[in-house]
């Protein structure tokens, strides 16, 4: 029996073709043509004036990190309800991590973070996550960072494609990250995106992400960068990628659709379906669905263990928290790759009917 997985890679003759330009025209290292032309597609795509593209979506949120200076002096405030790597760039820099509790849809609660915002002493930076590409209350997110004066950054590693009120997925807060991994709406193969509307940011940032060198015929630095850039080799799949969007994104739909909103998180307007989370009775039918699954070769796995549940964070303070702690409790993550088939989507209904769902 074939194996059914998460959110694999969906690539094709147009990936082919696009590499394969990219392998002949000699530009195969980190910049070159295919590199500009992503940024240019991807910031379009984002409603910004600029897009910066790198190794990473981590890349992308450390990049902001380092634009504003993010140390341990600063606080970083992000949902607990996400992946480590939503913070992982704030830890290495020393800031202090508070987390907030998430409404219903899973995204942050916004009431939550108000008052985490009213708390926070020093310099502060919100981290907003559009949750499995369903995204949050940008404009309420946005008023409450500029009361605070704290610098608001959307990651919407999950959300390419996802708009909220008619607005682009990424196109909230000082700059927005975006995510390319391999099981993302859109790959190649890893990745990432910082986006922006601030020309000087993205200069800096380009800067940052290619060691930091200087205008110099010699190797010149005032500052240490980084190397975190895209290849031209990557940017060229990213382009075929970004070009049959609008079909991945209906066929995700549509997958979504057949599973069917009974017993899954509330839907969100404007959601690119990146993967479809059902709730079941308790943990125990959790547990047992994963291994029904497991035990017909398809892959899911549990939404993600709240941050301030994991080892690391154990002295950080949260706000709130049952509500994620529920939703890790009881949540699935379904099989929800562009290339499934309806036989593929009927056959993980079936094992999930067996028993338990909600």
């Amino acid at each position: 029996m074939k194996r059914i997985f998460l959110s694999p890679p969906y690539v094709g003759a147009a990936e082919r073709k696009a590499i394969a330009a990219a392998f002949d025209s000699k530009y195969v290292a980190p910049c070159g043509p295919m590199v500009d032309a992503f940024e240019r597609r991807l910031a379009a795509r984002a409603g910004r004036r600029q897009a910066v593209v790198v190794a990473s979506g981590t890349a992308a949120l450390d990049l902001a990190m380092a634009e504003y200076g993010v140390d341990r002096r600063w606080t970083v405030i992000a949902p607990t309800l996400t992946f480590i790597a939503t913070v992982g760039p704030a830890y290495h820099r020393g800031a202090k991590l508070v987390f907030v509790d998430s409404d219903e849809t899973g995204n942050i609660d916004v009431a939550r973070l108000a008052r985490a915002l009213a708390d926070a002493k020093g310099p502060t930076m919100v981290i907003a996550v559009d949750l499995y590409g369903r995204c949050c209350d940008y404009d309420a997110i946005d008023a409450l960072c500029r009361r605070h004066g704290a610098v608001f950054v959307s990651d919407a590693a999950e959300a390419v494609g996802a708009t909220y009120n008619g607005r682009p997925a990424g196109s909230a807060g000082a700059c927005a990250i975006y995510s390319f991994n391999g099981n993302k709406i859109i790959t190649t193969s890893g990745g990432g995106a910082l986006l922006t509307d601030d020309d000087a940011l993205a200069a800096r940032a380009r800067k940052r992400s290619q060691q930091a060198r200087e205008a110099a015929v010699w190797y010149e630095h005032r500052e240490v960068g980084y190397n975190y850039r895209l290849s031209n080799l990557l940017a060229a799949l990213g382009l075929a990628q970004l070009g049959r969007l609008g079909k991945i994104l209906d066929k995700r739909r549509r997958i979504a659709a057949a599973y069917g909103a009974d017993g899954c998180l509330p839907p969100v307007a404007g959601e690119n379906h990146w993967l479809t989370v059902k709730l079941l009775a308790d943990t125990a039918a959790r547990d047992a669905a994963l291994a029904r699954l497991a035990a017909a070769n398809i892959e899911a796995r549990p939404v993600w263990k709240p941050l301030h549940l994991q080892p690391v964070f154990r002295r950080c303070r949260v706000y709130g928290g049952a509500v994620a702690e529920d939703l890790f409790a009881r949540g699935l993550c379904l099989p929800s790759g562009t290339g499934m088939t309806k036989a593929d989507v009927a056959r993980v209904k079936k094992v999930l009917s067996a028993e338990g769902a909600r």
